[in-house]
């Protein structure tokens, strides 16, 4: 068992920044992959990024790819995610999720989710 409760989330106006964190517990950390995934209001869920159980390798979807960064530290068993330059589609519940083993980009393969973090971009 994995629990992740996420935070950092808030109202940004467009070009701003915000982290948002996901603090884990309950499993080896290091073990686990780790992604954030978004759902936008009458929109499906959507990946954002991953990053391998060593934080070596980084994944991210098109549309933030150059503007958020994720990070992890496995001795303080975190994940976050830094988002610049933040646009109004941006806006959506942010879940951060993990897996045991190798990282996937598909929502379908992760086997725990956080609450959700609400991040609101106003133009």
């Amino acid at each position: 068992q994995v629990q992740l409760l996420e935070s950092g989330g808030g109202l940004v106006q467009t070009g701003g920044s915000l982290r948002l964190s996901c603090a884990a517990s309950g499993r080896t950390f290091s073990n686990i992959a780790l992604a954030w995934f978004r759902q936008a209001p009458g929109k499906e869920r959507e990946f954002v990024a991953a990053i391998s159980q060593g934080g070596g390798r980084t994944y991210y979807s098109d549309s933030v790819t150059g503007r958020f960064t994720i990070s992890r530290d496995n001795a303080k068993n975190w994940v976050a995610l830094q988002m610049t330059n933040l646009k109004s589609e941006d806006t959506a519940i942010y879940y951060c999720a993990a897996r045991p083993g190798f990282t996937s980009l598909l929502g379908t393969e992760y086997d725990y989710w956080g609450q959700g973090t609400q991040v609101t971009v106003s133009t």
